[in-house]
């Protein structure tokens, strides 16, 4: 299977503004993160422990180091920086992945799905930028 490079720019770019939003709001606004993250009401955070402050602008200083990595492979869309992006954020989402879900027990059914949904998706992004490129027609020519 491979991917077009054009697939891997938009992934990457969504991964960055994911990063971007995540990393952001951890960093600056911790409290608010661990509070109401993912929406005001979820509580998808706060669900799994007490808070700490430190931990939770640690977790916005790595989605915000990703964002970087994430913002310099989608101007510079090599194949091989889109690869590092994405074994970066594959070793950060699978584990992040499977500790979720293995912790599942604290929420209502709907975050559970809510979970496993946002937390695949962002594992499936990550894999599809390991994937082999498929041939640009320029390459061919």
């Amino acid at each position: 299977m491979s991917i077009p490079i054009s697939t891997k720019r938009l992934t990457v770019a969504a991964l960055a503004v994911t990063a971007a939003v995540l990393g952001v709001w951890a960093a600056a606004f911790p409290l608010s993160f661990y509070a109401d993250f993912p929406l005001p009401g979820r509580h998808w955070v706060s669900a799994l422990g007490p808070y700490n402050e430190h931990l939770t602008r640690d977790v916005g200083g790595l989605f915000l180091a990703l964002l970087v990595l994430s913002v310099w492979a989608l101007r510079h869309p090599t194949p091989t920086a889109l690869r590092v992006t994405g074994g970066a954020w594959t070793v950060f989402t699978a584990e992040h992945f499977v500790w979720h879900v293995l912790h599942l027990d604290v929420f209502p059914v709907a975050d559970r799905i809510g979970n496993v949904v946002a937390l695949a998706a962002m594992l499936l992004a990550s894999i599809l930028l390991l994937l082999p490129d498929r041939p640009t027609a320029e390459a061919n020519a």
